[in-house]
């Protein structure tokens, strides 16, 4: 097979990845970040704190982590279809590889969002803010590069859950790989698609590591915590004031 003969190939091969990738990953955010606040919020000391409620999530995700991804996508075969309308091409594939991945990045979530200052949390109750005030002005800005690093692991394990998808018509890089590189034993092509892949998993992990820098230069993102932080400093002076004898 000539070069050209691969682009031919290629590039729709790689519109489709993207595609299937890139819905997965916007569909996996919206479900799944508010689904790691929920672990964090609902258990034990938290905002919302329901534990029976926050031991079913957390067996939810756990079923959801435990199911090997081809598993899954036979599993979901008929909901898919009802869903997109078919059980092949990257539509098809977009819908369990975004299932499989919202447990995944929940958790990535829990563990993000646990490492935020306590105090700071503390001082928005003192000042008479709500679960969605702290949830806004603390939770999310404090560790938004940790969740940025947590997007990023979910979008590179996306990517390889796609080519694998390619074993069962999830079309794609993988689809090519199997059809190209096994059935038909073009080895050359074959390696050709896994450069690619670890090319594009090689650039997105960069700009992530750009982002997230940027993000820990600004520090108290836009202020916010410096504000909290100056009023948690003040509420405790005047406590520390009430207390002195007079």
């Amino acid at each position: 097979m000539t070069w050209d003969q691969m682009q031919e190939l290629l590039w729709p091969a790689t519109a489709e990845t993207f595609q299937m990738v890139g819905v997965a990953t916007v569909a996996t955010i919206l479900l799944g970040l508010p689904l790691g606040l929920l672990l964090v919020l609902t258990d034990k000391g938290g905002a919302l704190q329901n534990l029976p409620v926050n031991r079913v999530i957390g067996a939810v995700v756990n079923i959801g982590r435990s199911l090997p991804f081809i598993i899954l996508m036979v599993a979901l075969q008929t909901f898919t279809k009802s869903l997109v309308g078919t059980t092949i091409g990257w539509q098809a594939a977009a819908v369990p590889l975004t299932i499989g991945a919202i447990p995944f990045f929940a958790r990535l979530v829990e563990t993000s969002v646990r490492e935020v200052d306590g105090g700071l949390l503390e001082a928005v109750h003192a000042m008479g803010g709500g679960t969605w005030t702290a949830i806004r002005k603390v939770l999310l800005p404090e560790s938004l590069p940790a969740l940025v690093s947590s997007a990023t692991t979910t979008v590179i394990a996306l990517i390889g859950f796609s080519a694998m998808a390619g074993t069962v018509g999830g079309g794609g890089l993988g689809t090519l790989a199997v059809n190209y590189g096994y059935q038909r034993f073009e080895t050359t092509f074959m390696w050709v698609i896994v450069a690619e892949l670890v090319v594009i998993v090689m650039i997105i992990q960069l700009i992530s590591d750009f982002i997230v820098r940027r993000l820990a230069d600004r520090g108290s993102f836009g202020g916010t915590t410096r504000l909290l932080r100056s009023r948690r400093t003040e509420i405790t002076e005047e406590e520390e004031e009430l207390a002195l004898p007079h």
